[in-house]
């Protein structure tokens, strides 16, 4: 495969803060080759070979760190997982250097999910090395952004003009953050659905906001489900999942509101019988959700080719 996309005009990936709509369309289109390519019998593409990817997930995850992983190793990265549970991390080690420790090592790139927002920022500041967010607290998740918006285009075609309601516990959810910024910039029409104590205390301009699920699915192209975030509440919900699930939770019956043909995404973890019903999960025509997984290899593929490429002179 050819290396013929423009040059990605940004060291880091941190968030989608900073990104113009020619950014974000860049990276989606160098991911639909790779999409293709993760279908073959034969994955493998050596244009990273002899570069070194660190993945340090501060944060237990399943879909961002496995993918991350496949996709430095399809592309030929020597690919090296850092586990703080066995590391000096354990032993009171700081964040900044654990970073400058790992930038000793001359990594080519750092792909790093902690809990601390803004820690992906403070971790590129002292690398001499591009630096990914896989997520930071409460903060961004750019490369979900990405593979949904991606997800979302394959679909439909487009982005321009769709109605998209993220609902959900969009306080406490990076991906809500990213997603709010980089699908209005695409030409989606947003809106977020969510109990009032789990709304932003303030709703980015160009947005409405619904409390009611109902009314807020209603019309819409896509609806995006988040879990609630219980890791990052301070509080207890005042409500039981029982009850949250009555009034939140997307049955087919609520489905039905959305427009003809509307589908279902959600990012990952999901607590079936809470946020979602377990057959609209797995509706084969309604549902995006293993979608959104396989094409998180591609988008992230496409971000580590894309910010290698000044290291390995492409």
């Amino acid at each position: 495969m050819a290396s013929d996309q423009a040059p990605f005009p940004h060291r880091h990936l941190l968030g989608i803060d900073g990104l113009s709509a020619d950014d974000l369309n860049l990276i989606l289109d160098a991911a639909e080759p790779w999409a293709a390519f993760n279908r073959g019998a034969r994955k493998a593409d050596q244009r990273l070979a002899g570069l070194t990817q660190i993945n340090a997930f501060f944060e237990t995850s399943t879909r961002t760190l496995f993918s991350f992983e496949i996709a430095g190793k399809r592309l030929g990265a020597q690919v090296s997982n850092f586990h703080p549970a066995a590391s000096s991390v354990r032993k009171g080690e700081s964040l900044a250097d654990t970073a400058l420790t790992l930038n000793a090592m001359r990594p080519d790139i750092l792909v790093i999910r902690h809990e601390a927002v803004g820690a992906a920022a403070d971790v590129a500041a002292v690398m001499d090395c591009p630096v990914i967010n896989a997520g930071d607290g409460r903060g961004e998740h750019p490369t979900q952004a990405l593979l949904d918006a991606l997800a979302i285009r394959r679909r439909f075609g487009r982005i321009e003009g769709l109605k998209v309601a993220i609902c959900g516990d969009i306080r406490h959810s990076r991906v809500a953050n990213s997603n709010l910024r980089s699908l209005p910039l695409l030409g989606a029409e947003l809106r977020i659905v969510a109990p009032p104590s789990l709304l932003p205390d303030v709703v980015p301009p160009g947005i409405a906001a619904f409390t009611d699920l109902d009314d807020g699915v209603d019309g819409v192209n896509v609806v995006m489900m988040l879990r609630i975030q219980r890791e990052r509440m301070p509080d207890a919900l005042s409500e039981s999942l029982g009850d949250y699930h009555a009034r939140f939770g997307l049955s087919r019956a609520r489905l039905d509101r959305a427009a003809p043909h509307a589908v279902v995404m959600h990012p990952g973890p999901m607590n079936r019988g809470v946020e979602i019903d377990g057959d609209v999960a797995d509706d084969p025509e309604r549902s995006l959700i293993l979608q959104q997984v396989e094409l998180g290899v591609a988008v992230r593929m496409a971000c580590l080719d894309l910010l290698t490429r000044e290291r390995r002179g492409a």
